[in-house]
């Protein structure tokens, strides 16, 4: 149920100050600012080449002279997909932390905001889309073919 909160009531409870006041964690400050995906780089590797292979497979499937420019596009949309965020990691201030191993990855999986999640799990959630979309790929080519 929602209750009616009155001015004077928020006025006797609420803390005023004079000042603002900076609130930033001293931790973060200390150790920088931490830009990890917490995978390793083979993931977003799959994932790129499910992308492309996806983006090829239209591309040779329903060749035109047609769709040159916008086989292009799509080329570079996917390549900056995965150039921007490796040049964010990147940036400066330093960022002390690197991608996860292979081994480091399989062994302890990743930390998720519910919970753990194993080198298994957390493969099949990050590549299960690229995936599909790669199946949607050689399903649509192979429609268009039997179509036209």
């Amino acid at each position: 149920m929602a209750e009616r909160i009155t001015r004077q009531l928020v006025a006797e409870q609420a803390i005023v100050r004079e000042e603002a006041e900076l609130r930033v964690p001293s931790a973060r400050i200390a150790r920088g600012i931490d830009r990890n995906f917490e995978l390793p780089n083979r993931l977003y590797a799959a994932m790129a080449v499910l992308f492309f292979a996806a983006a090829g497979v239209m591309t040779f499937g329903l060749s035109a002279p047609g769709m040159v420019v916008p086989t292009g596009i799509i080329a570079i949309f996917i390549a900056m997909f995965f150039a921007v965020p490796t040049l964010w990691a990147r940036m400066k201030p330093e960022n002390p932390q690197r991608a996860t191993s292979w081994a480091r990855f399989r062994q302890f999986g990743i930390m998720t905001p519910y919970g753990r999640t194993s080198a298994a799990a957390a493969t099949v959630q990050v590549l299960i889309l690229p995936a599909l979309i790669l199946v949607w790929a050689v399903v649509f080519v192979a429609v268009a073919a039997v179509i036209f």
